[in-house]
């Protein structure tokens, strides 16, 4: 099988911090293609003054990131991930695939989605694959659509083991970021009373709305808005969860703080590990300490505690 290429056109002062989001889907596989000092370079390091045309007639204000994915990987949740994680932190991009088109999603997603066992409670099984008989979990049904989200990424699944130790029954939620719903389904499949989700990319809002509805679930106890993060969301929360960049994390913690509730907790992730100590003195700085950490992969999900109201 061959190897995927994503190839994500980003302006060039957001080069690194896209190759940052690419790595945290692959650790792998990933080179910047950057012209902006051409003919610097070209003098420094070969010695040549005439350089090709056509490198000089590139496009010298934007830089390509190129990902590879394994074969033996999904590149389909890649693709959301990317796209998700761009948007979420305000980098304009062009994505392009050698071998994925966007119109082929539905059909793609079949090949790698098949029914997953998360924690000890639940099971996320795909609209077109049957439930496993024997099963006795709470059974997640989800259809990605165009959305991140499927529990097969390691942020996703972290999160998703720390709702089950944190949602005992009764709890509200807020998920920030929520992609394709899959952590506020979780949430109420879970016990929680009800669940906000919030996502600025209207097509997960959409995604998010109908994997609701494909669990039986709708307003006002499961609601999804359209909003830059928290700016349309009111309330304090039993529990809150992000599951997006370091970077946005980092951001968000203080406008975050005042929709935890006195004892609530703060379930961060989508934290490459050598971001870690960024995003924990930033967690600090806003008044919140950090009750929990768990790793896998080289991803860090991080629980929080309000400790100054």
């Amino acid at each position: 099988m061959d190897w995927t290429e994503i190839k994500l056109t980003v302006p060039l002062r957001y080069a690194e911090q896209t190759a940052d989001i690419a790595n945290m889907v692959v650790p792998y596989g990933i080179y910047i293609e950057d012209y902006s000092d051409l003919e610097q370079g070209a003098r420094e390091i070969a010695h040549i003054d005439l350089i090709d045309r056509e490198l000089l007639e590139r496009d010298r204000s934007r830089a390509i990131v190129h990902v590879y994915i394994n074969p033996e990987e999904n590149p389909i949740e890649a693709v959301g991930f990317l796209g998700e994680r761009l948007a979420a932190s305000g980098i304009e991009y062009k994505l392009e695939t050698d071998s994925i088109s966007e119109d082929d999603w539905a059909n793609n997603w079949k090949k790698y989605f098949k029914p997953l066992k998360v924690g000890w409670r639940l099971l996320i099984c795909p609209t077109w694959e049957e439930v496993p008989p024997d099963s006795e979990r709470a059974v997640l049904r989800i259809d990605p659509g165009m959305a991140f989200g499927t529990g097969g990424h390691e942020t996703t699944r972290l999160v998703l083991e720390t709702l089950e130790r944190y949602i005992k029954g009764g709890e509200t939620m807020l998920d920030v970021g929520c992609g394709s719903g899959i952590l506020s389904v979780a949430a109420r499949m879970l016990g929680a009373k009800s669940t906000v989700g919030v996502d600025i990319d209207p097509l997960a809002v959409k995604t998010a709305v109908e994997n609701g509805l494909l669990n039986g679930l709708n307003k006002p106890d499961y609601t999804v808005i359209q909003g830059d993060l928290v700016d349309k969301i009111s309330g304090r929360f039993d529990v809150v969860a992000a599951n997006i960049v370091a970077d946005a994390i980092i951001e968000l913690s203080a406008s975050i703080v005042p929709f935890i509730t006195r004892g609530g907790v703060y379930i961060a992730s989508g934290i490459i590990d050598t971001r870690e100590e960024d995003v924990t003195r930033a967690l600090e700085s806003c008044g919140l300490k950090i009750v929990q950490r768990d790793e896998r992969g080289g991803w860090v999900v991080l629980v929080s505690r309000v400790v100054t109201q």
